[in-house]
Formats: structure tokens, C-alpha cells, sequence
């Protein structure tokens, strides 16, 4: 067991590890524990639906297949006006809280569904055959993380090495890492074409750990070109990923973080996830502060208790 690992294993409400132990302890876990076998391509056109992140993560694996894609407020809408779907994938890392109504209106519809989720005990299986049911393995994490959760999904579609990527970021990424994230106001994201939609899980990971705190943006280096530079500040670090900048912000406020020769989507996902851990590291702890409350209200809204940390 690896050292992030154990501290994920063993944190308490009072100790929360921050989103940069979060991941490699997430990479750790997939070095010795094998993901489910999932053949994404089973339907012509599927329905891929999930909430929040787990929203993106049914993008990225079915980048290659003619799917449509939907979350808790657009899967009906979907159904209503696309006929040639003929079955469904739904994401859930808990499989519950949306995953139950959608799960139970997919079943009403005789849709053949597919339940993808990191809970054995997943309310939403209640509908399924447990045949179409694949439990993910995961690490306790703080609530609103899901690092590992999403993490292994991907990794049954991508199969990267994890041994590869802890290598990379201890090597390559963590010595280029500053001291100073204290002093910008705003941090702007580049990363290449293909990973577009990984924009989404950075953008997600600003919001639940710095809200209105801290502004991020997070684009390609083509979205970049169309007028997202017209107001500069500088306050701003750009940091761009796999790709060097030499055109945008103030080049004392540039930096590149190398990938991997073959990076693929959980490559990404965890260097920028690793990047932001050690944002969260050096401003106030927002999150930390918050969380407990926050909880409190969220299992109010569902009807159900949360806790601050997801086992």
C-alpha cells in the first residue's frame, strides 16, 4: 500500500487530505486492484447519463461511439424525441440520490441499462438485472472528490499504467510546481484539443473546493484564440498542459506542465487534479471550513444523511 493510500485509509473529519493526496492515493489503489471489464460498445446508440461529473466521465468513454449523452435534467427530453436508442449506460458513483429515478424510468421503459458504480449496496440496482451491474473499486474519499471513483471507470476504457503516471507527476510535475498560488487571483487552464471535455472535471474541482474564492478558466489552445484573453490580469497564471504557451498572458505569469508521451484521459485528469490539490494546499481552507455545513443542508435537500466522508 502506498503512502497516499494509507492516508486516505485512515483520515478522519478532522484531518481531510487535500485533492493531491486524494489522487495519488487513487493511483495507488489501481496499482494493485484490477477494474471490472465493461464492452462499452454493446449498443448501436446508446443513452449515457449521469449526473455532475459522473456526466463527463460518460463522454469520455464513449468518445468513440454514437451515443447520447444526458444528465438528471435531460435524459426524459431525450428519450421523447430520439427513437434509435436501444439501451442505456448510467453513471453513478454512489447509485443513488438521481441514479434511483433514472435507473426506475429506464426500467419502466424497457430500456436495457447498465449501471456503472462504486457502491455494492447502490439503491439504484433495485431495477437492474444484477448482471448489468459493474461495482467499481474506490477509495474513502471526501464528500464531492469522487477522484478514485471516476478514475477506475476510465481506466477500463483507457488502461493506463499507474505505476507510469505516479512516476510522471513525482519526476515531472511536482518540481515544477510553485510556492507562491497564494498571490493570483485567477488561474487559467490550457490543455490540448482531444481533452476537451476533461475542461469539465478541473472546471467541477474549482467550484466545489474554491466556489467564488478563486477564479478558473479552463479552455484548449483554439478555444483560447477566440477573444478569452481581451481583459488580462496580472494576477493570472496560465498553465498549460502538454502544449508550451508562448502567446497568452503575461509570460512571467506562464507555466507548462509536461504529459506523458501517451497520455490519455486519467493521465490528464490526475495531473490537473494533482495541480489543483496543491492550490487548495496553499490557500485558506475553504473547503474544509465549509464541508460539515454544507452536508448538513445537502442531505436535507435529498432526504437522505451524507456524510463528510464517503467510505
Amino acid at each position: 500500500m502506498g503512502k497516499s493510500e494509507e492516508v486516505v485509509r485512515t483520515f478522519t473529519n478532522e484531518s481531510l487530505p487535500d485533492l493531491d493526496t486524494v489522487t495519488l492515493g487513487a493511483l495507488e489503489l489501481f496499482t494493485h486492484t484490477d477494474v471490472p471489464d465493461v464492452d462499452f460498445l454493446q449498443f448501436k446508440r446508446p443513452l449515457v447519463v449521469g449526473s455532475g461529473n459522473a456526466a463527463v466521465t460518460g463522454r469520455l468513454l464513449f468518445d468513440d461511439v454514437d451515443a447520447i449523452f444526458a444528465d438528471e435534467t435531460s435524459y426524459v427530453q431525450k428519450l421523447s424525441v430520439i427513437d434509435s436508442i436501444d439501451g442505456a449506460f448510467l453513471l453513478s458513483a454512489s447509485g443513488g440520490k438521481h441514479a434511483i429515478e433514472i435507473a426506475q424510468f429506464l426500467a419502466e421503459k424497457n430500456i436495457p441499462t447498465i449501471l456503472l458504480t462504486n457502491n455494492e449496496s447502490a439503491p439504484a440496482k433495485a431495477f437492474l438485472p444484477e448482471s448489468n451491474v459493474y461495482v467499481f473499486p474506490k477509495n474513502r474519499e471526501p464528500y464531492t472528490y469522487n477522484t478514485s471513483t471516476y478514475m477506475g471507470m476510465l481506466l477500463s476504457k483507457t488502461c493506463e499504467n499507474p505505476d507510469t503516471l505516479i512516476t510522471h507527476i513525482a519526476e515531472v510535475v511536482d518540481p515544477l510546481i510553485p510556492t507562491n498560488f497564494a498571490s493570483y487571483e485567477a488561474f487559467y487552464f490550457m490543455v490540448p484539443e482531444h481533452f476537451t471535455d476533461v475542461r469539465e472535471l478541473f472546471k467541477t474541482k474549482f467550484d466545489e473546493l474554491f466556489g467564488p474564492k478563486l477564479m478558473a478558466r479552463i479552455f484548449t489552445f483554439e478555444q483560447t484564440k477566440h477573444a478569452k484573453t481581451v481583459i488580462g490580469s496580472q494576477d493570472e497564471l496560465f498553465v498549460s498542459f502538454g502544449v508550451e504557451n508562448t502567446l497568452f498572458g503575461n509570460e512571467k505569469n506562464r507555466l507548462h506542465i509536461p504529459l506523458p508521451h501517451d497520455c490519455d484521459y486519467v493521465a490528464l485528469m490526475a495531473i490537473g487534479y494533482y495541480f489543483i490539490g496543491h492550490i487548495q494546499k496553499q490557500l485558506p481552507p475553504y473547503y474544509k471550513e465549509r464541508i460539515a455545513g454544507y452536508i448538513e443542508e445537502t442531505s436535507t435537500a435529498f432526504g437522505s444523511k451524507m456524510n463528510v466522508i464517503v467510505e
